[in-house]
């Protein structure tokens, strides 16, 4: 599939208007971030985590993101049941292994949940793709300690071995689906400074999934509306707390001539 501004704004489109139901099982941190951020691209998430509850409601969704971020044994067993059950009802996955690297636990659950059902977008900063392939590789907290370009040869192996897309997102986001690479240019210095916006990464992925049958668009469809929208709120924000408040604005607002002007995509 031919990726154009296009296609983007076609899927925002779907998305405005199909509300695809997004299953996020994520971290207390980005939770309220997320949500607000599928809420104002045309999405609706819920946040259901029980145990008790995951299987009914993936069988509902049209996407299930698992992210890590503040993890608990129960937390990773609703995750791998969620997955299981996607699995069975054809639900596309995206796994966030926020912080892999950081520990042995995060990095041992981010590959133990990547076994247990077969995922269509991994998306991470690139210390954490690496971590996932190459164990002893660190993370600072959950900040990359590399560019996303250093990952793509380790990505490149992540995604043949898994079979998933994997997007490294930085300064620029990769999109790796075996040898084909996409890189998109858009965004904004100001947008890791403020906290949950690489989740909402994820969670867009997992929206632009809800609405095309290709990972690999969804995944690149999905960073380019991200970093379009963090682009136009650095224009008005003050800083990280107007930044975020300004990039839920612009997702909402998202217009096909924002993104036929400004999409800076090459492969």
């Amino acid at each position: 599939m031919k990726i154009t501004a296009q296609s983007v704004w076609s899927d925002v489109l779907a998305i405005r208007h199909q509300a695809p139901l997004v299953h996020n099982i994520t971290n207390y941190v980005a939770m309220n971030t997320t949500a607000n951020a599928l809420l104002a691209i045309g999405a609706s998430p819920v946040m259901a985590h029980a145990l008790e509850e995951v299987s009914d409601m993936v069988g509902i969704a049209k996407a299930l993101v698992i992210n890590i971020g503040t993890l608990s044994e129960k937390w990773i067993q609703s995750m791998q049941k969620a997955m299981l059950q996607a699995q069975s009802c054809n639900v596309p996955i995206v796994l966030d292994p926020v912080g892999a690297g950081a520990t042995p636990y995060r990095t041992e659950t981010a590959m133990q949940l990547l076994s247990v059902a077969p995922v269509a977008i991994i998306r991470g900063n690139a210390s954490e793709i690496m971590a996932i392939v190459q164990k002893g590789s660190k993370t600072k907290g959950v900040d990359s300690l590399s560019g996303s370009e250093s990952a793509v040869d380790v990505a490149q192996e992540l995604s043949r071995g898994s079979g998933s897309v994997v997007c490294i997102t930085g300064e620029t986001d990769i999109i790796v689906s075996h040898s084909i690479i996409a890189k998109v240019k858009n965004g904004h210095a100001m947008m890791p400074r403020v906290t949950g916006l690489g989740c909402t990464a994820s969670a867009l992925c997992g929206a632009f999934l809800g609405v095309n049958t290709s990972a690999f668009a969804a995944a690149v469809h999905a960073m380019v509306v991200m970093g379009i929208a963090g682009e136009l709120a650095a224009v008005q924000a003050k800083g990280p707390g107007s930044m975020q408040l300004h990039f839920l604005d612009m997702l909402y607002a998202l217009t096909e001539s924002d993104i036929a002007t400004r999409i800076r995509l090459t492969s």
